[in-house]
């Protein structure tokens, strides 16, 4: 028997992504918050969500222009995403000091992406939800970008070659072994 302890409720649901998300003002200061809460909402339009404390310095920046961009992590970026996740904006010029590339992406006017990260997601807002010590930003993908350096020959995005990160329970891991792939179960 596996016996059970009740604890009082909490954020258990792990492992998650360990995104940088990179914003940016109307006067061009720039800045990556490190955002764990974050998800797929909807396929169809493509949307997904965040979630952040209103003290944080990038809130006020989202909140003002609406967009952010999710650049997903691999264990090349772990340590910056760390850092950029115990540092704050107000003190520190987050890219400068863990020798980020912020660049324009396609979609949007302020937010920049991450030039290092493999896959940057251009969102726009399209709501903030206010849930207690974070509010959520609902918002609408305008675009995805992918880097050519794990395009196969065929044109196929090999995203699981990027050396993805996840956290878990206050630690961060790499991707590892393959153990199936979605309708393994019921394919004859």
């Amino acid at each position: 028997m596996n016996k059970k302890q009740v604890w009082k409720p909490g954020n258990m649901l792990y492992p998650v992504p360990a995104v940088m998300v990179s914003c940016g003002d109307a006067t061009g200061k720039k800045n990556i918050i490190t955002v764990a809460w974050t998800g797929t909402i909807c396929s169809d339009p493509a949307m997904v969500s965040i979630s952040v404390r209103p003290e944080r310095f990038s809130y006020s920046m989202i909140e003002e222009t609406g967009e952010f961009v999710i650049n997903l992590t691999t264990k090349e970026l772990t340590f910056a995403t760390d850092w950029c996740g115990v540092k704050s904006g107000r003190d520190v010029d987050k890219f400068a000091a863990m020798n980020l590339t912020p660049a324009k992406g396609h979609a949007l006017d302020y937010a920049p992406i991450i030039e290092e990260s493999p896959v940057n997601i251009e969102c726009r807002v399209t709501e903030k939800k206010k849930l207690g010590s974070h509010d959520m930003f609902l918002a609408e993908i305008a675009d995805v970008m992918v880097s050519e350096k794990y395009m196969n020959e065929t044109g196929k995005f090999n995203l699981n070659e990027t050396g993805l990160v996840a956290y878990s329970h206050g630690e961060y891991f790499c991707l590892g072994e393959k153990i199936g792939k979605f309708g393994y179960s019921v394919k004859k």
